[in-house]
Formats: C-alpha cells, structure tokens, sequence
C-alpha cells in the first residue's frame, strides 16, 4: 500500500519559515516525482514544486522561486519542502503526491495534507 505523510505545517508569522516533510512508503522511490500542491480556501489546486525521485531534477513555481526549495533524501524516501519568507498569501493547506508523471501535473497518491498558516 503506498503512503505518503505529510509533517511540519503549522502557524508563522510573515517572514519566518517552515519545513514540510512527505514521507513516502509503498512505491520504488526513484520511479516517481514527488510533487508539493496546495490549496487555499476557494481557490484552485496549485503546483507548488516537484522533485524526481530518480534524477533530482526540480521544479518549482514561480510564485515561490526565491523563497521555496525542494530537496529528498532517497535513503529515507522522504522529500522536504523548506519554505523561507513566508507571506499571508502561502495560506494553504499543503499536499504531496507521488507522479509517474515527471512533470508531476496530476498525482497517482496523495498525502492527506498538512495546514500552513501565515499571519501577518
């Protein structure tokens, strides 16, 4: 069964920073892209950033370049969302999911999703 866990959301200022950890469990690692989602209330599904499992190659939205970096750790099979200068408008909650897609538009598993709260 693949699973994938989310961590480290929580509530920050604007300017302080958070890291989100995705877990993953199930599937071979390095088949897949591990991509960051999110979603705010009553707006649509974002592509934050996504990572392959197999090569590392990136990507990452330009609405967070600058500020958001994508990194995994292959022998824990987790990948890591470190955000840094938070703004009130990161307020979402936050998804990773595993893509046999390495473009990571749509995902095959979702994790059940970790809250990001941005005061300002």
């Amino acid at each position: 069964e693949v699973q994938l866990v989310e961590s480290g959301g929580g509530l920050v200022q604007a300017g302080g920073s958070l890291r989100l950890s995705c877990a993953a469990s199930g599937l071979t690692f390095d088949d897949y892209a591990i991509g960051w989602f999110r979603q705010a209330p009553g707006k649509e599904r974002e592509g934050v950033s996504c990572i392959s499992g197999g090569d590392g190659v990136t990507y990452i939205a330009d609405s967070v370049k600058g500020r958001f970096t994508i990194s995994s750790d292959n022998a824990k099979n987790t990948v890591y969302l470190q955000m840094n200068s938070l703004k009130p408008e990161d307020t979402a909650v936050y998804y990773c999911a595993a893509c046999l897609d390495p473009d990571c538009v749509g995902g095959d598993y979702w994790g059940q999703g970790t809250q990001v709260t941005v005061s300002s």
